[in-house]
Parts: C-alpha cells; structure tokens; sequence
C-alpha cells in the first residue's frame, strides 16, 4: 500500500505577509480566547456556531466554505464595495445582516473586533454594566 504525502498547508501573500487560510476551529478559538460571557457552542442548521447570550453569534457557511459575521447592511454594503477580494454575500444572505469573509483574506484583528462588538450588541444590559465594571 501506497501513501500518499501529507498535503502542504496553503498560503498566500498578501501585502508582503503570508496568511494562512483561517478555519472554523482557528477562528472558535479566537472568539473563545475573548473569554466574554454567556458564550457557548451549539449547533443550528447541523453546524457548529458559537451563541452570545442564547443567540446566533458567530458561524461557518459550509456551501460557501467561509465564515459569517453580523454587521449592518450599511457596514456589509461598505466592505464589499472597498475590499471585494475579501469581503462578499450571496444570494441567500442578502436579506440578513451578515457578511462572508474568505478564509484566505481574513484579518484576525478586524474578526476580533467584530465579534466583541457584536457581543456587547447581543449583551443584556445588567450583564454589560457588570463586565465592563470588571464583576464578570
């Protein structure tokens, strides 16, 4: 029997640096590694998402093979008219306050920006007050 070699991570330059593809599990990890409250992981449609607060906070579009961040329409509309070549929708999401990212184009640091931002939206008031007092 024949083995095959093991595939090559893929990445790509961009503006000087290489990146490597993110994925479902490297970005869970980040949005975990924020440590907020009331974040859990669940499953909706039969994949896994994360949920702020019992609410759809962050997921992975599997027929797109990319992630899905909430932002406003005004927001989405901006960012894929300044960055098409990392920032997109399809058909079925135009109707929903979500962008996809492609997983090669992705800025961890706008990810995670995006995701506390989005938590402190979801938060209940008494729960915001408490964390940003430092009690949670």
């Amino acid at each position: 029997m024949t083995r095959k070699p093991a595939k090559k991570k893929t990445t790509k330059k961009i503006a000087g640096r290489e990146k490597t593809p993110v994925t479902y599990e490297t970005l869970k990890a980040l949005a975990m590694s924020l440590d907020l409250p009331g974040v859990t992981e669940a499953v909706s449609w039969g994949q896994p998402c994360l949920k702020a607060h019992g609410k759809l906070w962050f997921f992975w579009s599997p027929s797109e093979d990319a992630p899905v961040f909430k932002v406003p329409f005004e927001e989405r509309d901006m960012l894929v008219d300044a960055a098409p070549e990392t920032f997109f929708f399809t058909d079925h999401y135009k109707n929903h306050k979500l962008v996809l990212v492609r997983p090669d184009r992705l800025d961890p640091e706008w990810a995670k920006a995006n995701l506390l931002r989005v938590w402190r939206e979801m938060a209940p008031k008494r729960l915001l007050k408490a964390y940003d007092s430092g009690e949670v």
